[in-house]
């Protein structure tokens, strides 16, 4: 019997550079949020390190690991104990040369059923991700785990509708995007408010346009040098299929974020809103190319003088 509501717990933490302290502190972590009623669990993108994409150097790649691996191995042991269905971002080791950022869906017996690989990879000060990481190559994979069908996206899709649209069509009743981001520190005070306003109108726009649920992720602390690197801006949250927030953590503290969240709600809101009915699906054929060049009449009308 599937039942009227599921209750996802958010992992906000701090990372330092040694690996297994990293994962000891999010075990405890996901057994604190199993304690106080957690059934989904999700962690914060790449948390096994600090965020290592601010510079390129060859040595990080020492940090990725092989799927199915010793994370993977950890998390299901502690997913079975608990019971609960975890979400663990890993940097995937596929081959030599080959590295994903990927994340793992692990359902409450302990079982690895699958994973997700970043498709969007960002390329910008301080996220150098290119040097690091293939494009994702498994699309948008929905996971039907003991508690939701879960669509695990990773930071940089979280700007992509396109994304969070095709998980949403695959069945999808919640969207998890594991995430490093923050502001760079010389821009946290002039463009801090408005960077972050935009992060959290993107996501609320997807749970609003595809009627699911939406669970973000974030990890807290500076890293860096001083006066440089990044603060990374927490503020982890889960939003409802109307786009409201059920909850939000703090910009610098570790947390254990829960929030339940009622399916009745996605029916709701696709009732009231029925965007998915409206699509005009006969209209998109361009959507699958770069960019929509103007027909050459248009362009020539264009540049015809009166």
């Amino acid at each position: 019997m599937i039942e009227p509501s599921f209750t996802v717990g958010l992992l906000q933490m701090a990372c330092v550079g040694n690996k297994q302290a990293n994962l000891d502190k999010a075990a405890g972590l996901v057994h604190e949020a199993a304690a106080r009623g957690a059934q989904v669990v999700c962690l914060q993108e790449l948390f096994s390190s600090e965020y290592f994409c601010q510079r390129e150097d060859s040595k990080y790649f020492d940090l990725a690991e092989p799927i199915p691996g010793p994370i993977t191995n950890q998390f299901s042991d502690v997913a079975a104990q608990l019971e609960v269905v975890l979400v663990v971002p890993v940097f995937e080791r596929r081959a030599p040369g080959v590295y994903h950022n990927a994340v793992v869906v692990i359902d409450a017996d302990g079982q690895l059923l699958g994973h997700y690989r970043k498709t969007h990879i960002p390329d910008d000060p301080l996220y150098q991700e290119k040097f690091y990481f293939t494009p994702g190559d498994l699309g948008y994979p929905v996971f039907n785990t003991r508690f939701a069908r879960i669509s695990p996206l990773i930071c940089w899709d979280q700007w992509f509708p396109e994304a969070a649209r095709l998980s949403s069509l695959g069945g999808a009743e919640l969207l998890v995007y594991p995430s490093a981001i923050g502001w760079h520190p010389a821009e946290r005070f002039t463009k801090g408010k408005s960077q972050h306003d935009a992060w959290l109108t993107m996501q609320r726009s997807h749970a609003i346009a595809n009627g699911v649920f939406v669970a973000t992720t974030n990890r807290v602390g500076h890293e860096g040098p001083e006066g440089a690197g990044l603060d990374f801006w927490g503020q982890s949250f889960v939003c409802d299929p109307a786009g409201q927030i059920l909850i939000r953590g703090s910009v610098d503290d570790e947390e254990v974020l829960l929030a339940k969240c009622h399916r009745g709600l996605i029916e709701q809101q696709r009732r009231e809103w029925p965007f998915l009915r409206d699509r005009r699906i006969d209209s998109y054929g361009d959507l699958a190319r770069r960019i929509r060049d103007e027909p050459d009449d248009i362009v020539s009308k264009s540049r015809t003088p009166e």
